[in-house]
């Protein structure tokens, strides 16, 4: 019986490009876009209209592809559809028309086979069965032949066109030219020459191992086919097997008991005794033996997943058919018990299905005189930052986030190479800093004491534990450990720095890995990230500055650079360069790419100074290197994410409610919870709760110090009155206070300083308010950066009073 033929899928090749077709006699060629999949030709006015409108399709399989001259080139179906199409160039045109003949050959072979596999499904259903189980070996055979097909197509081309070639390079010999021309025609002839001979021999190489490949794929499939029969006749087998063990145990209890004298010790040694006269038992004990020799020949081919799982039920029933007692357990069992590496006795836990989506982001518009209104009377480090410039995770989360691609530091822990070692390392560094390329929300700055664990040990191996350890500097330990042998840990503390148009933050802290095996460890510190268009404009976010990884135990070392964004440079935006030397400072590898895309490697073979000078005026060093190889490539975001705050999967799962956390966990925090939903109103509220506790505790905890300190003084408040208050997302501005002197006439201003407009001093107001989450210190001066009035006179102390920043707005009304 001859197995049924499957059809081939659909080929997925696709290719796109703009062509221009001929229209008519007035407009002449017109550019469109045309799309080339699944053996159809269908172009578009433009690529938008892609998703609802197509001008036009023709199915290749029954096409003709003919060229007219070096850009033109015609495809007809017969006499319906006729397309004049022109190409920008030969070379573009070229790879149309090789596009276009793949395609129609597929799509003909499709066709082709689809309709023999029509007419062989009637007469051969009776062995349907026979064909389900061979069906992937005959779709595996089936792609093989196409690729088979597909070779020959490709020769086919290239002689063809290495034929074309060669005639015009023959006919260009025969034209009377100058000695030099000629001589450079002789050149490129050979060149092609030998190309078209390497081209047919990798093509016949290519085919010889593809029909090899088909010879083997034959004898695998019946060498699979026997070794599941065989399976199915021992598990006929086993169940048999059981049935006798089963029968034979009831002959043995219901049997007297022999005197010792008269026992058989050929008997004992193998087990119950039947009765006599039992043919049927000496037969099914022959049987026995017999299945034995086959468990043997069968263990070479290893057994599908499946099967296990239906083994494991055949042994479960076949327990409840001998009918043991709960306290009697077999051989076999004992034996999986006292193997812990046995499949069968670890116990299956399922992994838990992690949540892909939050509530979306509601679309609150911001009203900056409500957040001045309450500003009014209150000190700076007092005044409620509302939750419209947050996102839902606090900042305990986005140092776990860190942990996206810890595959990159799986890698590292299996390289037996230190240097190799370490570019997996460095692109952990860099891959560290792609969630972060739309994310211009501001994490929910943690309580004191506040922690956030992240346990991934089912699903990656790894568990990971973050505490706000500090608030006044606010600083977080983080310490991650996984099972396949590496632990992360770093203390990170932010400095701030405001320049007027951007924010720069700069992380303090190093960042350890350490790998079990190898003993190696790396430490490296953390890039400065800038905020940009702050006062105005859409905010975007930069990584700039350098990184020395290092391994202190062989000595090895990356430096790494982060490119600034500049509008004039020719560089891909993001770019990050890196080297990879040993403790000599000889460089063995080179990794380029962006910090929000991807990463390659590529091994150094020399190295030269001889390059072009570089902005420090030194002479780069060139390197000649290998074919780069992807060290990390960043996942596409989920869908929608552009309404979820731009989370990554990992940052969707961050805030999802787990059973048996602490109760400290950012999880539980309420005020973040209700923002994910939604909330905002009731988050704000519930924000300004928790930072007025919090100040509360700093004032108690506070007085508890000083009465410790000074024990004569107890009760007794500083020389300026008031303690200082923090709340636990504004972080504390230097001790200055602004006092205003006498005003000054109005005429003074508008001769003496520029006039600034009032909506940009509401603007600066509100980014003061902003930028004290993110414990920026910074004066007015500082802020504006810009001659301003020598009102202002900056003396130590410990409170900016929200009256003096009024008083200023007012001040700068006039002049307006």
């Amino acid at each position: 019986m001859s197995e049924p033929r499957m059809p081939i899928p659909a080929p997925e090749d696709t290719y796109k490009g703009w062509l221009f077709k001929w229209t008519n006699y007035i407009k002449g060629y017109q550019r469109r876009w045309f799309v080339l999949s699944n053996g159809l030709l269908s172009y578009y006015r433009t690529q938008a209209e892609m998703r609802h409108t197509c001008r036009g399709t023709i199915n290749l399989a029954t096409a003709n592809i003919a060229v007219e001259d070096s850009c033109n080139f015609v495809i007809s179906n017969g006499g319906t559809q006729t397309y004049h199409l022109k190409a920008s160039s030969e070379v573009e045109r070229q790879r149309w028309i090789t596009a276009l003949e793949l395609a129609k050959a597929k799509a003909s072979r499709m066709q082709l086979e689809s309709d023999d596999s029509g007419d062989d499904s009637t007469p051969h259903a009776a062995g349907q069965s026979t064909g389900s189980r061979n069906s992937e070996v005959q779709s595996t055979l089936r792609t093989l032949g196409s690729k088979v097909e597909d070779l020959s197509t490709c020769n086919d081309l290239i002689a063809k066109h290495g034929s074309a070639l060669q005639r015009s390079l023959s006919e260009l010999e025969g034209v009377q030219l100058g000695g030099e021309t000629s001589e450079k025609i002789r050149q490129v002839t050979e060149r092609a020459t030998l190309f078209r001979i390497t081209s047919n021999a990798m093509i016949n190489a290519c085919r010889d191992f593809m029909t090899l490949a088909q010879t083997h794929s034959k004898r695998w499939q019946k060498a699979l086919q026997s070794e599941r029969e065989q399976r199915v006749r021992l598990e006929e087998t086993l169940e048999q097997l059981a049935k006798q063990h089963n029968h034979l145990e009831r002959a043995f209890r219901g049997a007297t008991v022999l005197p010792s004298s008269q026992s058989n010790p050929a008997i004992d040694s193998k087990g119950p005794v039947p009765r006599k006269g039992d043919a049927s038992d000496e037969d099914e004990e022959n049987e026995f033996f017999d299945a034995c020799e086959d468990v043997q020949e069968f263990i070479t081919v290893p057994a599908d997943p499946k099967y296990h799982r239906r083994s494991g039920s055949n042994v479960s029933g076949i327990s409840n058919e001998l009918g043991m007692d709960d306290g009697t357990t077999s051989l076999d069992e004992q034996s999986l018990a006292s193997n812990p590496e046995s499949p069968q006795s670890q116990e299956l836990v399922p992994v838990r299905k992690r949540r892909t989506r939050i509530p979306d982001k509601p679309n609150y518009s911001l009203n900056l005189w409500s957040i001045m209104k309450n500003c009014i009377g209150k000190e700076l480090s007092k005044i409620p930052m509302p939750v419209n410039f947050n996102e839902p995770l606090s900042m305990l989360q986005r140092l776990s986030e860190d942990l996206e691609y810890y595959e990159l530091l799986d890698r590292a822990a299996k390289c037996q190479s230190s240097l190799e070692q370490m570019c997996y390392v460095a692109a952990f560094t860099v891959s560290s800093y792609s969630t972060t390329v739309h994310r211009t929300g501001k994490p929910f700055n943690p309580l004191l004491g506040e922690t956030f664990e992240l346990d991934r040990v089912q699903e990656s191996g790894y568990r990971s534990l973050c505490e706000q350890v500090s608030h006044h500097p606010p600083a977080a330990a983080h310490h991650a450990i996984s099972e396949r042998g590496w632990t992360l840990r770093q203390e990170i503390a932010l400095a701030s720095k405001f320049r007027g148009k951007y924010l720069s933050i700069m992380p303090l802290g190093s960042i350890h890995c350490i790998f079990e095996k190898s003993t190696h460890h790396y430490t490296w510190k953390k890039v400065t990230t800038t905020v940009h268009n702050i006062i105005v404009g859409k905010l975007w976010i930069d990584q700039s500055g350098e990184i020395d990884v290092v391994n202190h135990k062989t000595g090895d070392r990356c430096h790494l650079k982060f490119a600034p964004y500049s509008y004039f440079s020719r560089d891909v935006a993001r770019k990050v360069t890196g080297v990879v030397t040993d403790k000599d400072g000889k460089a063995h590898y080179v990794l380029s790419g962006t910090w929000d895309e991807k990463m390659e490697y590529s091994r150094v073979m020399q190295s030269s100074r001889g390059g072009e000078n570089g902005a420090d005026g030194r002479q780069k060093t060139v390197y000649q290197t290998l074919k780069a190889k992807e060290l990390w490539k960043k996942t596409p975001l989920p869908e929608g994410a552009e309404n979820m705050y731009y989370f990554s999967t990992l940052a969707l799962t961050l805030n999802e409610l787990e059973e048996g956390v602490a109760p400290t966990d950012s999880r539980k925090r309420p005020d973040q919870r209700l923002m994910e939903q939604g909330r905002w109103e009731e988050a704000n509220t519930e924000k300004q709760r928790l930072e007025e506790k919090q100040r509360t505790v700093r004032r108690e905890r506070e007085r508890e110090a000083n009465r410790a300190a000074s024990p004569s003084e107890e009760g007794k408040e500083s020389a300026d009155g008031a303690l200082i208050e923090d709340s636990i997302s504004d972080s504390p501005l230097k001790t200055e206070e602004v006092e205003i002197a006498s005003e000054p006439s109005e005429t003074t201003y508008k001769s003496k300083y520029h006039p600034i407009p009032l909506l940009l001093i509401t603007l600066f107001l509100s980014f003061i308010i902003q930028s004290s989450s993110f414990s920026i210190c910074l004066s007015l001066h500082q802020l504006t950066q810009m001659k301003l009035p020598p009102i202002f006179r900056y003396q130590a102390s410990s409170r900016i009073n929200t009256e003096v920043l009024f008083s200023c707005f007012r001040l700068f009304s006039h002049l307006v």
